[in-house]
């Protein structure tokens, strides 16, 4: 069992040198370097930046200034800027001997990185923004040579759903930097609120990033909390972050949805939309109906929008979205559909893709390249579109075999608003699914059905944190940490040199890092225990029907255990009347009481007694259950000791 293995890994002592991501080569050497008031740092002038930033990093919890001066050969960290071959743009090496600290790179960003290992060579200490006393700052002699697996290193920050102040980005900008992450993929508008000033429509802002009301609960629920929710980022206010990112050698990749996803944007300009009827902006979490239309104003609209997030981000990849667009307006509008007709379409899913080429042709007109969810595949995709695959590989794959460079960003592995423990109660409550940290770890970006030309069209992946469930800064922490450290080592470290042993090992010290950060992440304890049993369609009815599982193998001492019924999916919640402990036959006990787990979870655990267990007992858990309104619903059991 996994959170076997784990537990075992976290009693070890972590190792001295603890890299995260791991670099590809790394040699412990004789000795140690001290930092001393005296060391200086030798770097030349077109690139003071880089002592300004590891002054940054080091001075406050030294107390040393790290003076800039000549090359004197020994008590100082040198730079060597342009003279390191083969390590491509963002390679480095780190040569740290008792005499000197010696960093290569071919540009910046390597070096930049470099200055990262550096300080993960150091005491956890050196993390702190004031000054340490009683700690001797000593940093192992080793030869590091490292670069990265792709180019494409990155996350998602939904800041739609619900709007994170500026200084929460910035601090996440800082730990993307320290785990080597490269890429900042700003959700900025979506149904629940548009987050971007665009000087040009003021509405957007004063109309469409303020909503009365958020949902509380799971869709099913519909309740609500009643308060107002708003915010957005001024233009001055995404420069700053623009600027501090590529400071750290982060793009932010701004997204602008369209043609779905539109509900707060249609709010504050009703004639964008296809009914002409007043919205407020959304305040249920899903999919809404209310599209952009396809008028010529529309798209001129969007593109003059466009205009102004071109002017504050300088990435070169925009995200247009173009995901979960409902066709059904469309298909009512007669504008709609006479547009189809007038551009010879055959259908609404041309007709969107349509839309995304015009974005597409803009984009490219302006020197930039368009990048949009898999969905955009649909109805033949824009020339020079990339694609970003969140409903698994196969929209990458498809598209990296048609000759389009891609980002990996599936649920399966990337979503980190899903669940990081089997057992939910004891988390806070997410939007579904179950992503532990060590799936994270074992994914693998390179899909085993393309060429290795076809391979070379994935630029990498990032994780998603998209933000329905996440209403503040501490709660993304703990959902984006530790599995983010992940994910890092996943897209920087070489593929066959990834072990998770190893990784796990090295965990714990780099945590004692982000606890001096200030990180809200979330402890390891291991992904919980497996299920004992599951229920399908295929064993379900609609009617009440008792259902048994074999549990003597999760049983193995008498006491009080919990038993928890858990939906993963299907269109039905399951109902529980009652739930049994039979031992050797006999009924030992019966936790009776109405439960049920689904979009939402109401008292769907049970408390059972086994007493007098003998060695060669057989225990059976019998259970009264139905799937409520159709027989499509499926889950897991499990059985654990009571806390």
């Amino acid at each position: 069992m996994m959170a076997v293995a784990l537990s075992a890994l976290l009693s070890l002592a972590a190792p001295e040198i603890a890299i995260v991501p791991q670099p590809v080569a790394l040699k412990r050497l004789t000795g140690t370097f001290s930092l001393e008031p005296s060391t200086q740092v030798v770097v030349d002038a077109k690139n003071a930046d880089l002592a300004r930033m590891l002054r940054s990093y080091l001075s406050p919890s030294t107390g040393y200034a790290f003076e800039t001066g000549a090359k004197r050969g020994k008590n100082e960290i040198e730079f060597a800027i342009g003279e390191a071959t083969g390590l491509g743009a963002e390679g480095y090496r780190l040569d740290v001997s008792p005499e000197r600290i010696r960093i290569e790179a071919a540009q910046p960003a390597g070096a930049f990185y470099a200055i990262q290992t550096l300080r993960q060579l150091l005491p956890a200490a050196n993390f702190r923004r004031a000054k340490v006393g009683g700690v001797r700052w000593t940093v192992p002699a080793v030869a590091i040579e490292d670069r990265p697996r792709f180019g494409w290193r990155g996350a998602m920050m939904d800041v739609s759903r619900h709007f994170m102040p500026k200084e929460t980005v910035l601090k996440f900008i800082d730990l993307m930097a320290l785990h080597k992450l490269n890429s900042l993929h700003f959700h900025l508008t979506d149904d629940q609120g548009w987050r971007i000033e665009i000087k040009r429509y003021p509405r957007l802002t004063e109309i469409g990033s303020q909503r009365d009301s958020s949902m509380a609960g799971h869709y099913s629920e519909k309740r609500y909390d009643n308060k107002p929710h708003g915010g957005f980022y001024s233009q001055d206010d995404l420069r700053e972050i623009v600027a501090y990112a590529s400071a750290r050698h982060i793009q932010v990749v701004p997204e602008i949805e369209m043609p779905g996803h539109a509900q707060a944007a249609i709010a504050a300009y009703p004639e964008l939309g296809n009914t002409g009827e007043p919205l407020r902006v959304g305040i249920d979490w899903g999919v809404y109906e209310n599209v952009f239309n396809v008028e010529e104003s529309t798209i001129q609209f969007l593109q003059n929008v466009l205009t102004e997030v071109l002017d504050i981000f300088p990435s070169r990849f925009i995200h247009i979205g173009g995901d979960e667009v409902p066709k059904t307006q469309w298909k009512k509008s007669s504008r709609a559909q006479a547009r189809m007709k007038e551009l010879g379409l055959k259908n609404e899913e041309e007709l969107q893709s349509w839309f995304i080429k015009r974005m597409d042709q803009f984009l490219d007109t302006k020197g930039r390249r368009l990048i949009g969810w898999d969905e955009i595949l649909e109805g033949g995709l824009a020339e020079g579109a990339t694609v970003m695959s969140w409903r698994g590989m196969d929209g990458g794959i498809k598209a990296a075999k048609s000759g389009h460079d891609v980002v990996m960003a599936p649920t399966s592995h990337t979503y980190f608003d899903f669940y990081q423990s089997r057992l939910r109660r004891f988390e806070p409550v997410a939007i579904g699914g179950f992503t532990p940290i060590e799936k994270v770890y074992a994914f693998e970006p390179i899909p085993t059905e393309l060429t290795a030309s076809e391979a070379k069209h994935v630029l990498g992946a990032q994780f998603q944190l998209w933000a329905e469930y996440i209403p503040t800064p501490k709660h993304l922490e703990y959902m984006a940490f530790p599995r983010g450290a992940a994910l890092a080592e996943v897209v920087w470290s070489p593929a066959e040199q990834r072990n998770p042993d190893d990784f796990f090992a090295r965990l714990p010290r780099h945590l004692e890092r982000l606890k001096v950060l200030d990180v809200n992440f979330r402890e390891l304890d291991g992904p919980g225990p497996d299920p004992v049993g599951t229920w399908s369609p295929q064993k379900v009815t609609a009617d009440f029907a008792t259902h048994e599982w074999d549990v003597t193998g999760a049983m193995k001492a008498d006491g009080d255990y919990k038993v928890l019924f858990q939906y993963t999916g299907g269109a039905h919640r399951l109902d529980i009347a009652w739930a049994e402990l039979v031992v050797d036959g006999v009924v030992q006990d019966r936790d009776e009481h109405a439960g049920r787990t689904g979009a939402e979870d109401r008292d769907n655990e049970y408390r059972l007694a086994l007493k007098s267990r003998k060695a060669t007992s057989k225990i059976i858990l019998r259970a009264r259950i139905r799937a409520d309104g159709g027989t499509d619903s499926r889950g897991e059991v499990y059985v654990y000791p009571a806390r």
